[in-house]
């Protein structure tokens, strides 16, 4: 009877630990390493980066990130300047893809990085603590006047709604949303890239309202 409890023992530790090892990660493509500018936006407290897409490799994607919020002073440059951007050091976005706590260094403006944006802070720690959201550039749809938004629960009736890119033209837009209706994904717009002002009233029915994020340029015809 012993030997019996033993081997059953000896069975349940193996199936334990063999259910404890989890698969070794693919490993990282080289080509995704590289600068990754992002916007960062906040909701209250919380600070989210947004990486700023494009169409080629390594910027093909969609990802939204909270970030640790450092100190109260770093919180009110993002909440009140019309537009903050980083530029951080090089490191692989796959990594957030795979939803890493990673810790990077970065430049932080007052504006765009790349279109007279001014220096604020200079080698500054951004601490990416938990994905958001994460997309990658698959089978992209057509440039269209109908949008598709995914959306993301933040927390209670909060949700982030984003924009799916499409094949250019396009845009990247997330808005917040304190949620008290019903809310549309699909919509049509009176162009392929309308202003944030008209995708704003297409959510004002949704609940209480905040842009976060709009950038056109960067998606338009080459």
């Amino acid at each position: 009877m012993r030997l019996i409890y033993l081997l059953l023992g000896l069975l349940f530790t193996c199936s334990v630990l063999a259910e404890e090892k989890k698969p070794e990660p693919e490993p990282l493509d080289p080509m995704y390493h590289g600068i990754h500018p992002m916007a960062l936006v906040n909701k209250g407290s919380n600070i989210y980066a947004v990486n700023m897409s494009g169409y080629r490799t390594p910027h093909d994607l969609q990802i939204v990130y909270q970030i640790k919020n450092p100190d109260v002073a770093f919180l009110n440059l993002v909440k009140d300047a019309e537009l903050v951007t980083i530029k951080p050091q090089a490191f692989n976005i796959q990594r957030l893809l795979r939803g890493e706590e990673i810790t990077v260094t970065a430049d932080i403006y007052m504006g765009h990085f790349d279109r007279g944006g001014n220096l604020f802070y200079a080698n500054r720690t951004i601490e990416f603590t938990d994905k958001i959201y994460a997309r990658e550039f698959k089978d992209l749809q057509e440039s269209s006047q109908w949008q598709d938004y995914d959306y993301v629960d933040v927390k209670g009736n909060e949700r982030i709604y984003i924009h799916k890119i499409q094949k250019a033209p396009s845009f990247s837009h997330l808005i917040h949303i304190d949620m008290t209706g019903a809310c549309l994904q699909k919509f049509r717009t009176s162009k392929r890239v309308p202003k944030e002002s008209e995708l704003t009233y297409k959510f004002v029915n949704c609940g209480t309202l905040k842009p976060l994020y709009y950038e056109a340029e960067d998606f338009q015809e080459k």
